[in-house]
């Protein structure tokens, strides 16, 4: 797999593709509502991408930007097949990816200047601690951060964070996650429990992390996130992951579709002997009517973005 996600011109959302699935993306496009695609190393870092758009019969616009706005270049491509090849080159940051075009610098005007925040030392502190539990969540990308940053503080008369300040705020604090996670050694538990999910999801048990808002919407909605074959479900909500990132370990909601407690047992089970599998430690008392709980948890989940 490549360490990148794609985003399309129908906001569609591919994390971590094959060279293959890349490969189709791209020679896909060219009609309408599907011209683009927009591709971001994981971890997202500030003003880096590649791009390339596509109109049915014409050539293919690439670009691609590192970092500052004078690092911003476009070239042509006459095939998709010249596309893939940089694209994945980019992806794995190979040495030479971008040999062979006619690269030309563009003009992105100097970056705005961003006023410094002007809030007391409670607000501007408890700003950064919801800030940074986000971060810590792990599921949050940088354009959401800056969206919580900037609507956090926010009441009926006062909005007291400018988009551009709250942009500013979630890549500062985005960026010393990102530093910080480099240090991690290894396979962490958030890892660890996708791995599980994944597997249950294969086995007919429609698995979702951090689904949802609350059990309420959970329950009511994760009947219609399984394919038509699927026995039963595993879910935890955001209430859940901000828990477990506090370190009070994760709690899993559980069920089976046809609503027996039998079933809802059995899937239990599954769920526990899963976890275990990937080095998970549970508490259940296999009583159907009561909840998983993933516990002892070290909450490091690297960020996608």
């Amino acid at each position: 797999m490549l360490e990148i996600v794609v985003e399309t011109e129908s906001w569609q959302r591919r994390v971590r593709v094959s060279a293959e699935e890349l490969a189709g993306l791209v020679r896909r496009i060219g009609g309408e509502g599907d011209r683009f695609l927009v591709v971001q190393r994981i971890p997202d870092l500030p003003d880096v991408f590649a791009q390339v758009w596509h109109k049915t019969g014409g050539d293919y616009t690439l670009e691609h930007r590192d970092g500052a706005a004078d690092r911003h270049f476009q070239a042509m491509a006459d095939t998709p097949e010249d596309v893939i090849t940089a694209l994945a080159g980019w992806a794995r940051q190979e040495d030479g990816w971008d040999a062979g075009f006619a690269w030309s610098s563009l003009d992105m005007g100097p970056a705005p200047e961003v006023p410094p925040l002007d809030l007391d030392a409670d607000d501007h502190e408890e700003l950064e601690r919801r800030v940074r539990e986000e971060l810590v969540g792990g599921y949050t990308s940088r354009a959401e951060l800056a969206e919580l940053a900037e609507e956090y503080l926010v009441t009926d008369d006062r909005r007291p964070v400018l988009r551009e300040q709250a942009t500013a705020l979630a890549d500062r604090m985005w960026l010393e996650r990102v530093a910080e996670q480099v240090t991690w050694q290894g396979e962490t538990d958030p890892e660890r429990l996708t791995r599980a999910f994944t597997a249950l999801d294969e086995a007919g048990i429609t698995a979702r992390e951090n689904f949802t808002c609350c059990r309420n919407c959970g329950q009511s909605e994760i009947g219609g996130e399984g394919g038509p074959d699927a026995r039963g479900f595993v879910y935890f909500h955001s209430q859940c992951t901000d828990s477990a990132a506090a370190g009070h370990g994760l709690m899993l909601l559980y069920g089976g579709f046809d609503g027996s407690s039998e079933t809802t047992a059995a899937i239990g089970h599954e769920i526990v002997a899963a976890l275990q599998t990937v080095g998970l430690n549970t508490e259940w008392d296999r009583d159907p009517e009561r909840a998983i709980t993933v516990t002892p948890l070290d909450w490091r989940r690297r960020l996608v973005g």
